[in-house]
């Protein structure tokens, strides 16, 4: 904390001096968002040339493969570095196991190598996780009820090699089991690819904000239950700190935080106590907020997007996971 004391008191000291124009305000501005800043996460879709609207998503649309890579062509022109995928696997290729995920033909492994053929200068960042491959919804291998966690951690060592395979450049695994991070590096390490990056999901909570994303990925009928025996309880915060450590010790070259405007306090916490690459994910729900307050009149839609990742920023992350990031891209362009 800044210590204070030396300053004089008003009117010596008149704040609104570096207030009154543009110009100054500029100048003494602490916290810039840069388009470098932006993750921008796409769903992808089966079929050529298929664009379908996401009604909890105003403005997000599932896309297949082929305008998937026009889109990362146009984040690629506006100065996006990185995109971040996710599938939409189709109900008959959903299973209990969640056996896709391993497929290194399926639907995100022939996107990724589509967008590094065809826009090799942007980042792909691919999920590792079952949610969208299983028939209960759950990230991990279920049963009688119960989240199998070491069961679960080889299928998605799996998951991880075929992404890899196909050219993804950064491993994300958002599923938060016990030890996926150690073991994913390892299996990288060994099939030779010790350069691919691991993003890791470190703290991730149990959420209410998910509800657009389930949507987005068809996955929210198919959810049995709820996440709360491996995604962490909102009311912790010293827990998110030991599993960052964790996941750091295990070789996690990134984490992340999600949500993002109400775990700011993490993000800071995390940043401040390990000084890593920390990035936060601006979830469907907090968008969705944004864009049903802007519907109704209630906020300047622009303005509040640019606030808020003003505040990502100012919390500490070095990036931040947003589907308004090609709406950012756009206003700092000045388009």
């Amino acid at each position: 904390m800044t210590n204070f004391k030396y300053f004089d008191a008003f009117p010596a000291v008149r704040m609104r001096r570096l207030r009154a124009q543009p110009w100054i305000r500029d100048l003494v501005q602490e916290t810039r968002v840069s388009v470098t800043d932006l993750i921008w996460p796409l769903f992808i879709i089966e079929g050529t040339g298929v664009r379908e609207d996401i009604p909890s998503m105003p403005g997000v649309q599932r896309l297949s493969i082929d305008l998937a890579v026009d889109a990362a062509r146009e984040a690629r022109d506006l100065g996006i570095r990185a995109i971040a995928l996710f599938p939409v696997t189709p109900a008959h290729k959903k299973t209990e196991d969640g056996r896709e995920a391993g497929n290194s033909e399926n639907l995100i492994c022939r996107a990724v190598y589509a967008m590094k053929k065809n826009v090799p200068e942007v980042g792909i960042i691919t999920d590792v996780a079952l949610d969208p491959y299983t028939t209960h919804g759950h990230d991990g291998l279920l049963r009688d009820g119960v989240i199998l966690n070491d069961e679960t951690v080889e299928v998605l060592c799996r998951q991880a090699l075929v992404q890899t395979q196909a050219g993804a450049d950064v491993i994300a695994p958002s599923d938060m089991m016990d030890g996926r991070v150690g073991a994913i590096r390892a299996g990288l390490d060994r099939a030779g690819f010790s350069n691919t990056i691991i993003l890791s999901y470190a703290a991730k909570y149990a959420s209410a904000f998910y509800g657009p994303f389930r949507d987005a990925v068809q996955s929210k009928g198919c959810l049995t239950g709820d996440k709360k025996t491996y995604q962490m309880n909102p009311g912790n915060g010293t827990e998110a700190l030991r599993e960052v450590a964790l996941d750091l010790s295990e070789g996690a070259d990134m984490v992340m935080v999600k949500p993002g405007l109400p775990y700011l306090d993490i993000v800071r916490d995390v940043k401040q106590t390990f000084g890593v690459p920390t990035f936060a994910y601006h979830v469907s729900g907090e968008y969705a907020m944004l864009r049903a307050a802007a519907a109704n009149g209630w906020l300047d839609y622009p303005s509040a997007l640019m606030e808020t990742l003003a505040c990502f920023k100012r919390a500490g992350a070095d990036g931040i996971l947003t589907y308004a990031a090609i709406d950012a891209a756009r206003l700092l362009a000045g388009k």
